[in-house]
């Protein structure tokens, strides 16, 4: 039964190391059109409503059991890299390995329950946060992929000081301190918990894997023990990276098993099966007894109003520019405020593939429920390009709208304001119109002021709230023209067309 293993553990690689190299692919080198595999994530398949994925998924939960976990999920692939790693380290854990333990079945369903009633009642906090491919996501954007354009740049400076230039510098990814503390946190509680206990994280904090544990106790084929041979020996219990397997009862618990086949490959009597059992597993649900549902249900109210009382601040902590009272600018194609705070998962994707790096993790721009969700910060000569729509087009959870280049051109993410009392036209009286010459849609025009001086105008109906105006704009620290977000993005209207010169020309005068 060794062939299932390295099955199992093709498809995992496969999978696993293009999503990698997408989110760490700085050059762009990668085809966009890698985005498709992570669109087959449980939790972008679910917002974004795609039917056919999420009908996959079900189906081969109900056939296979959690072969998500262990193939499809970059997270989980993860942890088995972790674990694998830490048996060449510990001592003890290589003699002795992994032991059965019981399932924190409070912990693991409350935490399902907040996190499916806190979303319903309109809170995408426990969403964002806990979604294993987004925190995987979070991971590589914000610790992993800042070291490898270090170690790009390191290079490239070597390489030139000998007169090579087969690689360039490349412009460091800004950090964002809440973004790198709670990526540093999910990375260290999930490395800690895969050195120790393999999949302990999917077994009891993730909300996805104990939803397709519900799936996997029912699944037609499962790993099953052979009684009459079993010699209640232990091995394939101390291989059990998800310590579901007790062999002393010789008994597996199928809602955590991740179906990765660890356990036939050293059972050397041959009696763990992978074999169609779907009649037992129904009868063996049936017969189990409901034990703790009023403690469970008491616990999970409790959490889910606290919860919900913590979710609320977000409207106590709206105003985010204290200067400014501005609004977040949300990415082209979040279509309206609403719907980019429901689909939007804050997997860094867009704001790893930007080439501007004009995105960046929301900290309380959106309030505490859009944590981590991108949105536009403009700075020097950092902007949103008139020609370019790539975020749109990678998004696997369809909080961004794809959007072709000529409609992105009219997506109008926010209204350019002017304060003239900060412009330097006004406050130095010198000759600026730095705005209106890096407007792409002449939304921003220079008109008469005084003294032969020239002072900008915004019109609203042709502003697209690129930035491209405030990130040119030399007034600090607060910019004299600055971008105010939309909650809805409407179309701008076109902006005029420069009139052609037909005057004819007969000589050329000289």
């Amino acid at each position: 039964m060794k062939i299932l293993k390295k099955i199992r553990i093709a498809i995992a690689i496969l999978l696993f190391l293009p999503i990698l190299l997408y989110f760490i692919d700085f050059t762009g080198k990668l085809p966009m059109q890698l985005h498709v595999l992570l669109k087959i994530q449980w939790i972008p398949a679910l917002l974004s409503l795609n039917i056919i994925i999420i009908g996959t998924l079900l189906l081969l939960s109900l056939l296979f059991g959690r072969i998500y976990c262990s193939t499809v999920c970059p997270m989980g692939v993860f942890q088995d890299i972790i674990s694998w790693k830490s048996r060449f380290f510990s001592k003890k854990k290589k003699k002795f390995g992994y032991d059965y333990k019981k399932p924190q079945n409070l912990l693991r369903y409350s935490i399902l329950f907040l996190t499916v009633i806190t979303f319903v009642l309109g809170s995408s906090f426990l969403v964002i946060q806990l979604d294993p491919y987004s925190i995987f996501g979070r991971i590589i954007s914000q610790l992993f992929l800042p070291l490898f354009i270090w170690g790009n740049n390191i290079l490239a400076a070597v390489l030139s000081g000998i007169g090579k230039f087969p690689i360039y510098k490349v412009e460091q990814v800004e950090f964002v301190t809440l973004a790198f503390g709670i990526s540093l946190f999910f990375f260290l509680l999930i490395s800690v918990m895969s050195w120790f206990r393999g999949r302990l994280f999917c077994n009891t904090i993730c909300p996805v894997g104990t939803f397709l544990g519900l799936f996997s106790k029912i699944s037609n084929f499962r790993i099953t023990i052979n009684e009459s041979s079993c010699n209640h020996c232990g091995t394939c219990q101390k291989v059990c990276k998800s310590e579901c397997i007790d062999s002393s009862n010789m008994s597996i618990d199928h809602s955590r098993c991740v179906t990765c086949f660890n356990c036939m490959t050293v059972c050397k009597k041959s009696s763990m099966k992978y074999e169609f059992g779907y009649k037992k597993a129904v009868v063996e649900v049936a017969q189990k007894p409901a034990n703790n549902s009023r403690r469970t249900f008491l616990i999970t109210s409790g959490a889910v109003v606290s919860t919900l009382t913590f979710a609320n601040v977000k409207k106590q902590i709206g105003k985010k520019d204290a200067m400014l009272n501005r609004k977040p600018i949300m990415p082209p194609g979040a279509t309206n405020i609403d719907h980019f705070s429901a689909h939007c998962t804050g997997c860094q994707l867009c704001v790893t593939k930007c080439p501007m790096q004009v995105l960046k993790p929301a900290a309380l721009q959106y309030g505490i429920s859009g944590i981590m969700q991108p949105h536009l910060t403009f700075s020097t000569e950092v902007f949103c390009s008139y020609e370019c729509n790539i975020c749109t087009t990678v998004c696997p959870s369809n909080a961004l709208k794809k959007l072709p280049i000529e409609e992105k051109k009219l997506a109008q993410l926010g209204v350019a304001k002017f304060r003239k009392d900060i412009c330097v036209v006004y406050t130095d009286e010198k000759d600026c119109g730095a705005c209106s010459e890096h407007c792409p849609t002449q939304a921003v025009k220079m008109i008469p002021y005084k003294n032969g001086l020239t002072i900008p105008e915004v019109t609203e109906n042709i502003c697209i709230g690129c930035g491209a105006c405030e990130s040119i704009c030399p007034v600090r620290p607060f910019q004299s023209i600055y971008v105010e977000g939309n909650t809805i993005q409407i179309n701008a209207k076109k902006p005029p067309e420069a009139k052609k010169f037909d005057k004819k020309i007969d000589n050329f005068g000289f």
